[in-house]
């Protein structure tokens, strides 16, 4: 059975943010994951995770600003990522710093670096060009500064109708840039959503990318409404079949993030009530 990781600002949004944790313990799962940390008290984040046995398993670098207000305005402004942003170098380099001084703190092993976006009113093979390559530098010092804490840099292929021109779409453009930096320690976050709607074919891309070495961590959603993962085209129960097999074979270890939309939503314990798509053991 894959193992899940709640994300905590999509699931449980019917309670205040902190209180998300004990509600996902109280359902079963045994890791969360979220989008930002930086608006809370590290403490209290660590608390949390402490008291209600946890494991803090990925969060993402600021997609802008840096510092706690300024990355709350800038996702609010609409940014999503500068990894891929001329001009920008500096602030990814602090908006990584800072990520890392949480990580460090969480005993958080992934850190995804969103790419950013490509400007509408400068589209073309020049832009994506000199986006490619302060996407690759940056990557690369990223990857550096995480290893001398034995941290993990994940990139992230979305698709471009929930999150038009978005610099990485494709999970093998995303494999190559990872080829490309040649660290260790920079891996794919393959999200089987965002996988369905690009590319399809999903269970083949599982057997074709777990054995590489280079996909550090699963995602799941129902398509097309982001739902529980049994909403929907894709067939959950098959594909969690094939992670296992594929794992077994190959010794992937990851976790599955469970970052959809209840369909109950925010009503009180929606999220629970909708959790029947989920394996048992045993």
């Amino acid at each position: 059975m894959p193992r899940f990781a709640a994300n905590l600002s999509l699931l449980y949004t019917e309670l205040p943010f902190l209180d998300r944790f004990e509600a996902a313990a109280r359902d079963g799962f045994e890791a969360v994951e979220y989008l930002f940390p930086y608006a809370f008290d590290l403490a209290e984040l660590l608390a949390r995770l402490k008291a209600n046995g946890l494991q803090q398993v990925l969060f993402n670098a600021p997609p802008g600003g840096t510092d706690a207000p300024g990355i709350d305005a800038a996702w609010a402004a609409g940014a999503r990522g500068t990894a891929s942003v001329p001009g920008r170098e500096a602030e990814f380099r602090a908006g990584v710093e800072l990520a890392l001084r949480y990580a460090d703190a969480l005993d958080c092993p992934r850190i995804h670096c969103m790419a950013g976006l490509l400007s509408e009113s400068a589209a073309g093979a020049d832009q994506e060009s000199a986006a490619r390559s302060v996407y690759v530098s940056n990557l690369r010092w990223a990857a550096t500064e995480a290893a001398k804490s034995g941290r993990t840099i994940l990139i992230e292929p979305i698709n471009p109708r929930d999150m038009p021109c978005f610099f990485l779409n494709r999970q093998d453009d995303a494999h190559a840039v990872v080829q490309e930096v040649g660290a260790p320690n920079l891996q794919v976050q393959m999200d089987l959503y965002h996988c369905q709607i690009v590319e399809g074919d999903v269970a083949m891309k599982l057997r074709q990318y777990l054995p590489t070495g280079r996909v550090g961590h699963l995602q799941i959603a129902g398509v097309p409404e982001r739902h529980e993962p049994d909403v929907g085209e894709l067939n959950c129960a098959y594909l969690f079949e094939v992670i296992d097999e594929v794992a077994a074979q190959c010794g992937w270890q990851g976790w599955v993030g469970c970052e959809y939309r209840p369909r109950l939503g925010a009503e009180p314990g929606g999220t629970s009530r909708g959790l029947g798509w989920r394996p048992r053991a045993g």
